[in-house]
């Protein structure tokens, strides 16, 4: 084979790895839930996923099983872009609606609840994945009923009690401060967290107690006191998840996928399927959907350095095949003209 020619081949076949590097290095995936105020999913899986102990985690566990508990940082729609309200619907907010995770849709009075008091909060969200994007936490309007199916209307969607965009990780946390106004008896917070490298985003809901354990609206005792896992229960629990980490963040067996945060199966090499509310569609740059309210669209970032470097890989993968193909066509040319 002619120098020239075997130059040529090597370049090629040399560029489109690197431009398959540059196609999943900028898609890794993030992973978390509400650490405090605890979340439902958090909350359910310290008590224990097999032998759940309050009265709403078992029902939790016999409407949707245990996996749900296991994968507990997994609550995400991959391909979000700050489209929330569009993608779930009323009375999944907490599930994002994904079936694996409607048992923490249950319209309930007796989820365990983390005391809190109005004024300055600070808040923690235990990441399994650190990456840059902007957090938003909401709280339930006055009368607020827990024994109703949580809807998007229930939410001060215009004044959130906490936003931080970028926090420092710091122990397993993302760490931010917020104010909770004055509120009585039984409320929930939700959580979303909107990544600026992806699409991705991820949804937590937290019940809290203002004033102590009082009852809610609607509730007929006081519901136990929530209490978030340790970091050897949240270890003890990876071998059972089906959530990929890839070793970003603090935990030794983490795991994320290296295409957007779509959880993968242990027991296979191919990606789970899709949650129900993922778009099929090949990813787009993020943007809110016509019509959004409330701008829940602004919680999400530039995503432009992404897909320029996908748009650059492409290009090298492509440029690199024609090179290859027009220096072969050269070298055969001249194989005929020399005989």
């Amino acid at each position: 084979m002619p120098a020239r020619r075997a130059a040529a081949t090597v370049f090629a076949l040399g560029g489109l790895p690197l431009a398959l590097t540059a196609l999943t290095a900028t898609s890794a995936a993030a992973h978390g839930s509400m650490g405090d105020p605890v979340s439902r999913v958090s909350q359910c899986y310290a008590e224990g996923p097999e032998s759940p102990k309050s009265a709403a985690c078992k029902a939790a566990v016999a409407a949707g099983g245990t996996q749900a508990l296991y994968d507990w940082n997994g609550i995400r729609i991959g391909e979000a872009g700050g489209r929330h309200q569009q993608l779930i619907p009323d009375g999944k907010l907490c599930s994002a609606n994904n079936a694996q995770f409607k048992g923490l849709d249950l319209p309930r009075a007796d989820w365990p609840a983390t005391s809190v008091r109005s004024g300055s909060h600070t808040f923690k969200y235990r990441v399994t994945a650190p990456h840059k994007g902007t957090f938003k936490v909401y709280l339930t309007k006055s009368g607020y009923n827990p024994a109703k199916p949580l809807a998007w209307k229930d939410l001060d969607l215009k004044n959130p009690v906490a936003t931080s965009t970028d926090p420092a990780a710091k122990g397993g946390f993302y760490t931010f401060s917020g104010t909770l106004p004055k509120r009585s008896g039984r409320h929930l917070l939700y959580a979303v967290w909107q990544r600026s490298d992806s699409p991705e985003a991820f949804y937590s809901c937290s019940d809290v107690s203002f004033g102590g354990g009082g009852t809610a609206k609607g509730g007929t005792a006081p519901a136990p006191t929530a209490s978030a896992p340790t970091k050897k229960q949240i270890e003890d629990g990876t071998d059972k998840s089906t959530v990929e980490n890839h070793g970003h963040g603090d935990l030794p067996h983490s795991r994320t996928s290296s295409s957007g945060g779509t959880p993968i199966a242990k027991t296979s090499a191919k990606p789970a399927a899709a949650p129900e509310n993922t778009p099929n569609a090949a990813p787009n740059r993020p943007k809110a959907a016509a019509g959004a309210t409330e701008n829940l669209a602004e919680t999400g970032g530039d995503t432009s350095t992404t897909y320029l470097a996908i748009g650059g890989a492409a290009a090298l993968a492509l440029g690199s095949s024609a090179l290859f193909l027009t220096t072969r066509r050269r070298a055969m040319s001249s194989g005929r003209h020399g005989r």
